[in-house]
């Protein structure tokens, strides 16, 4: 497979390396420590629990051996196919709300 990154060009993906679903979002509040407590069960499915998609996944790569970026990519998981690649901080940018820093 290979990867176009946005700074790098287009490289194997040998130099990358995946993190994971790119659309999974960080609940907003901050549970109790003790298990039960307010928004528990917010972090509890942040955390263990993950789709399997058959078809088009954005996920989270790092070119870890060339210009160390984060990247977005969205890929077809059946052919492996990649439909797009993005810089993460663009992503991450473009999802918060207009005033926050």
């Amino acid at each position: 497979m290979r990867i176009r990154c946005p700074h790098c060009g287009e490289r194997g993906n040998e130099e990358f390396a995946y993190l994971g679903d790119a659309t999974v979002r960080r609940p907003d509040h901050l549970p109790e420590a003790r298990a039960g407590g307010e928004g528990f069960a917010d972090w509890y499915d942040y955390v263990y629990l993950r789709d399997n998609p058959a078809g088009e996944h954005r996920e989270l790569w790092h070119h870890v051996h060339g210009c160390r970026s984060w990247l977005v990519v969205t890929r077809e998981v059946r052919s492996h196919a990649i439909a797009a690649v993005e810089d993460a901080r663009a992503v991450a940018r473009a999802r918060k709300p207009a005033g926050e820093a």
